[in-house]
């Protein structure tokens, strides 16, 4: 077990307190890998684990060790003070990162950096003892600040070594011009402190440092690399673009083992953050004999839509595409690359399932294409969902289709139609108006045009905006029956059945009689037939399907509960055989978006042989709490191994059956530390005391009184319409489960609000 060392100010403040158990994972020489050497890619840790800690800070450089293995180089961006230390902050300018405007009040000076006028505070203009008073903050508004009263001291590149002993050293010499312009020297910093500490890496964008100390460094011991800037940016040792250096990789080659460039040189983006082809600078590179090291790799800032908000897909993108792997790459959350490169490369497209995790759609792939729709549906096979479901809404004439959700508005553009009209409000289904099916007919319906879900606009992530959009459809409940039933790998659907009560007294249809007999008409009720599962938060409607039909019955609590009493349990099995619960009914957070505590309510159900599902589960990184680290794939991988849950429930499928295929969940006592669960609360043990929010009361258990519902009453006979399988039996209103309405949302945190400024 790690233990933390002490903290300057006598701050040890229990920071990670064994985030994860230590455990190491040697990635293994092997040829598959298309890098220059044929070694797997390494992973740099910029400023450590930046992405959760101070950039730079004591905190960020030990976190990497014990959350990414013991392959990591830890990055330091090197500034020189007044008396010639060289200390590790991200950039040349002293603000964004540190509290030193507050330590040193109207002492910002204006400095020529690379010819242009720049503002701000420079370590030029201070010795080492006089910043002793000046702490390192976290500078990335959308990355929560609660860790900034640690106090963390600015470390020099001794203090970073002695203090967190890291597998390897990267110094990035970011501007030893304008140092030079200060009478003080970069070259002979560098030259020094190698003779201290072993330096694995040193870049540099400009030419003229690189070529001045190559000769004093062993290339089998120091690496030097090229750092490239955008392309029509000037090298000031040599008055020479980027762009053009990139004709003349030879002339690199003189002077430096590698070269850095922004991702974006090798997998270019368009305007509307597209994927563009790939450039051949990889290739041309190692034809040139330099290894290729990407930058600008963050979990929590959208890059192309072609990865659906997932950053393991971008990192596979770079190191296993069949064409070439980059060498390395530099990222302010290196647990992701190092699980890309330790568990999920190389496994090719016919990857085993290494563990029975149930993946069941939400709405399809909903995070992809509009929910409920042909396509979504067939993304979500394609993508490897073992159950699709459909959430089951009524027309006015009768007819059950797929939708998720009562109300038009949205899923589709009705309020730019002639139905706008039709806008009512309804307490009992939703606050506010809404255009709901019922008021219009299935053939009406499909008149309507799709529109994708974006959960979380007010973050300004919008969700795939240019999906295709050609021969797109709503499907009728016994249109997905027909498709699913033809789909082999699927194992399940689910039917889901939510306003029976409403619908049966205000509207005179009766949705579950209308999905029995879909069903039936379809041959699911029949020995041999596809597997159905019928989800509600209505016992009503699962004791109907209970004494009519031997469908799987599957039990929602839609609020949250730490547990159950025993009465409630036993409540549920008399007429379920499942359960899905809210992800934060297993790990709840505090207003601040940290995880608590692990509840006691998957065990529950489980001791009652009961199976458990959690939902939702989406890429976008402000959906999970800061534990995860923006990295959807470590939410899933602590919610199966930790939380012990037999299925997860996701608008993005892919990314949830890419994580029951890697290859490290096989390795038992030596899984890497990337693959383990994090530890619950461990965060949260970080934050001192003056940053915490006020304790939230535990999750409340379920009661019986919860779970009983008086059986859905009959209503009066309507018209089956033509064309449609629904039946004509309606029912009356019952009470959802558990306690009384608790809106579940990540938008209320005032951390979380600062990701949407940022992304203005």
């Amino acid at each position: 077990m790690w233990k933390p060392r002490a903290v300057d100010h006598a701050l040890s403040v229990l920071l990670f307190c064994s985030l994860f158990a230590l455990a190491s994972a040697q990635g293994s020489k092997t040829n598959a890998w298309k890098t220059l050497t044929g070694s797997p890619p390494v992973v740099i840790a910029r400023g450590g684990f930046s992405g959760v800690f101070p950039d730079s800070s004591y905190a960020a450089y030990s976190l990497v060790g014990e959350t990414s293995g013991n392959n990591y180089i830890a990055w330091c961006d090197v500034q020189l003070t007044k008396d010639s230390f060289g200390i590790c902050i991200p950039d040349i300018k002293l603000d964004n990162a540190t509290s030193i405007a507050q330590a040193f009040q109207n002492k910002s000076q204006t400095y020529l950096v690379n010819g242009a006028p720049v503002r701000g505070y420079f370590s030029v203009d201070y010795n080492l003892k006089d910043l002793s008073n000046v702490i390192l903050v976290q500078g990335v508004y959308s990355r929560s600040n609660d860790f900034d009263g640690n106090l963390f001291s600015i470390l020099t590149v001794d203090e970073l070594v002695k203090e967190t002993k890291p597998p390897a050293l990267w110094l990035n010499i970011q501007h030893d011009a304008f140092y030079t312009q200060h009478n003080l020297s970069m070259r002979n910093f560098v030259l020094t402190v190698s003779k201290r500490v072993v330096v694995s890496y040193i870049s540099s964008p400009e030419a003229g440092f690189l070529r001045g100390i190559v000769s004093r460094f062993n290339a089998k011991t120091t690496k030097l690399v090229f750092r490239f800037m955008d392309k029509d940016v000037v090298d000031p040792s040599t008055n020479q673009t980027y762009g053009s250096y990139l004709k003349n990789l030879t002339f690199i080659k003189t002077f430096a083992s590698g070269i850095l460039v922004p991702k974006d040189y090798i997998w270019p983006v368009d305007g509307n953050l597209y994927l563009q082809p790939h450039t051949s600078l990889v290739a041309d590179a190692h034809k040139a004999g330099l290894e290729v090291f990407a930058s600008n790799f963050v979990n929590d800032v959208p890059s192309a839509f072609n990865y659906s908000y997932d950053p393991l897909a971008e990192y596979l993108q770079f190191i296993d595409n069949g064409d070439f792997s980059v060498d390395g790459v530099l990222s302010d959350f290196p647990i992701t690359p190092a699980e890309a490169v330790g568990c999920f490369a190389l496994l090719g497209a016919n990857a085993k399932k290494t563990i029975n995790t149930t993946v069941i759609s939400k709405c399809g792939a909903s995070g992809d294409f509009p929910g409920c729709t042909n396509k979504a549906y067939e993304k979500a096979i394609s993508d490897g969902a073992d159950v699709i479901d459909c959430p089951v809404q009524m027309s006015k004439d009768g007819t059950p289709f797929c939708l998720s959700s009562a109300d038009l508005i949205e899923s589709t553009t009705v309020a730019q139609t002639r139905f706008a009209r039709l806008a009512k409000s309804i307490p009992e289904i939703k606050s506010g108006t809404g255009i709901f099916t019922f008021s219009l007919t299935w053939k009406d319906i499909q008149t309507l045009t799709p529109s994708i879900s974006s959960p979380y606009s007010k973050f300004k992530l919008f969700r795939n905006p240019k999906y295709d959009k050609s021969n797109i459809n709503f499907l009728s409940l016994s249109d997905f029956l027909d498709l699913a039933r033809n789909k082999t790998s699927l194992s399940s659907v689910v039917i889901i059945i939510e306003n029976a009560a409403y619908l049966a007294e205000k509207e005179d249809l009766s949705v579950t009689d209308a999905v029995m007999n879909t069903l039936s008409k379809a041959g699911y009720d029949k020995t041999g037939a596809p597997r159905v599962m019928i989800q509600s938060t209505n016992s009503s409607v699962l004791m109907k399907f209970k004494g009519k039909t031997n469908y799987e019955r599957v039990y929602e609590i839609d609020e949250l509960v730490g547990d159950a009493v025993v009465s409630a349990v036993n409540d549920i099995k008399s007429f379920a055989n499942s359960v899905v619960l809210q992800k934060k009914s297993v790990y709840p957070t505090n207003s601040d978006l940290f995880l608590t505590v692990s509840t006691k309510i998957v065990t529950t159900l489980h001791h009652a042989n009961l199976s458990v599902y959690a939902q939702t589960f989406s890429n976008e990184f402000v959906s999970q709490a800061w534990d995860f680290f923006s990295d959807p794939t470590v939410e899933i991988n602590t919610f199966v191994q930790e939380g012990l849950v037999d299925g997860v429930i996701t608008d993005f499928p892919k990314t949830a059956n890419r994580y029951r295929r890697n290859k490290c969940l096989t390795m038992g006592d030596n899984m890497p530390v990337y693959m383990l669960p994090v530890q619950i609360g461990g965060l949260l043990q970080a934050v001192p005391k003056g940053y915490l929010p006020p304790a939230s009361a535990p999750l409340p258990p379920l009661k019986e009184s919860e779970v009983k519902e008086p059986p859905l009453p009959s209503a009066s006979p309507s018209p089956t319409p033509s064309g449609s399988s629904a039946g004509n039996n309606s029912a009356a209103q019952s009470p959802k489960n558990a306690q009384v309405k608790v809106t579940i949302s990540f938008l209320l945190s005032p951390l979380a609000v600062l990701v949407a400024c940022l992304l203005l």
